[in-house]
């Protein structure tokens, strides 16, 4: 980094603080001693999701947050849970350094999340994600759910 006033570019920090996503600094120049601000913040790559049509598109945390909200609807799951989940997703794939995620693969991601938090919540994005068309799929989910619980409950044991 040069300094804008005079180019040299053997600058130090003054000060520094988190400001929202980036982070706020405060510079001196050591040659001419001028001061500016500059602001840092953490480039994620552009992440693209392969739909089941095989389509690409890209990644929407909002259209994922409103798909969690719709499963989580009058469930006892507070904002910040949401907000957790689409930001792990979304750092899940920033920190594998990939560019192109499976919209099955975020489902899963998603549904792992849920479990955790709220049986119901689950079901009910299971269903949209795995496109439930009858009854029977409804059972097979909840009896997929039921199971994992009862293996969960005998490791602990």
């Amino acid at each position: 980094m040069k300094c804008p006033y005079c180019g040299f570019e053997d600058l130090k920090v003054i000060d520094s603080r988190p400001v929202d996503d980036k982070t706020k600094r405060r510079r001196e120049c050591t040659r001419c001693g001028e001061r500016f601000t500059t602001y840092e913040a953490v480039e994620i790559p552009l992440l693209m999701v392969e739909k089941r049509d095989g389509s690409v598109q890209l990644f929407d945390k909002a259209k994922l947050i409103n798909g969690i909200v719709s499963a989580i609807k009058k469930r006892p799951v507070s904002a910040e849970k949401i907000t957790e989940i689409a930001n792990y997703v979304e750092n899940y794939y920033a920190n594998a350094l990939r560019t192109v995620a499976r919209s099955t693969e975020i489902g899963e991601l998603v549904l792992d999340r849920l479990r955790d938090i709220d049986p119901v919540s689950y079901i009910r994005f299971a269903s949209v994600y795995k496109d439930f068309t009858d009854v029977d799929s409804f059972v097979a989910a909840i009896s997929e759910f039921d199971k994992k619980d009862k293996t969960e409950d005998i490791s602990e044991i």
